[in-house]
């Protein structure tokens, strides 16, 4: 009887829990599941009528290649021949090292020029000229440069996070309020108290902000750099050899897997943030 009573109490607090929980969540998860729907309804309803030559989302699980794709990601018969699991990992990978790089440099020379007057002023009108250039046009430079696919995707993923990371660092730097500085001054701290105690607290919003826009662009600009550069495992070559082969629905399924994973990726930077930001 005893342990009948604590299962049932344990029953009720779980259901008191997911009472509370779907009170508070409810609209977010629904409304949202609602548009997913709509969207999906509507677009599979056009590829039905005719209306659009895109295959509807159906589509996904009615053709063989693509519902193979769908259930069996992990698989690998060696070359280019993996599945999408793989091919996902494999820009994933480069994504983390140019994104590391970038975020090392970035950080390092927004607060070098957010802090020093006269480098801002020298160094300034080139970062300015360089992050108008589009990512795709580094791809050829990269290539000529460093002669191999790997590194030159690498570099191509640093070179478009990079200009966020700096430019938000610099401006967070710029931005820590005088009277901290003041107090600094009064209280002759070291600098290297002052850098971790005073300038990088205050500078962190702006960094997190920057470092959220490249994590995106790094990603964008892997799907484009992969689908140039032929011959490299990647969800970006695999789009564009699908497109060669006119597998439409293949296409299709990796977009989703690069939503997906980009969606992931900006939670992550955001999980990351609240993690170290103390929350106002």
């Amino acid at each position: 009887m005893v342990a009948t009573s604590k299962a049932r109490t344990g029953n009720n607090e779980l259901m008191t829990n997911f009472q509370t929980f779907w009170k508070k969540n409810s609209e977010n998860i629904v409304l949202p599941a609602i548009g997913i729907l709509v969207f999906l309804a509507v677009w599979q309803l056009l590829s039905s009528t005719g209306i659009t030559k895109l295959p509807g989302p159906l589509s996904l699980w009615t053709d063989e290649r693509t519902r193979t794709l769908l259930l069996y990601p992990f698989y690998d018969f060696g070359g280019l021949d993996k599945g999408l699991f793989w091919q996902t990992l494999a820009s994933l990978g480069r994504v983390a090292q140019g994104y590391s790089a970038a975020a090392i440099v970035g950080i390092s020379l927004g607060v070098l020029v957010g802090t020093n007057r006269i480098i801002n002023k020298a160094l300034d009108p080139i970062f300015q000229f360089l992050r108008m250039v589009a990512p795709l046009a580094w791809v050829p430079i990269a290539l000529v440069a460093l002669q191999q696919n790997q590194p030159a995707a690498i570099f191509v993923i640093f070179i478009t996070a990079l200009w966020p990371i700096l430019i938000n660092t610099a401006e967070g730097v710029r931005q820590v309020p005088q009277d901290y500085i003041n107090v600094a001054r009064v209280l002759r701290i070291s600098r290297w108290k002052y850098f971790s105690k005073v300038l990088m607290p205050s500078a962190l919003p702006y960094i997190f902000t920057g470092l959220r826009i490249a994590i995106g662009l790094a990603w964008l600009a892997i799907i484009a750099a992969e689908i140039v550069m032929s011959g490299i495992v990647g969800i970006g070559f695999f789009i564009w050899d699908a497109y060669q082969q006119n597998y439409v629905s293949e296409i299709i399924l990796a977009v989703v897997y690069i939503g997906a994973v980009g969606l992931l990726l900006d939670k992550l930077v955001v999980f990351i943030q609240k993690l170290i930001l103390p929350q106002g």
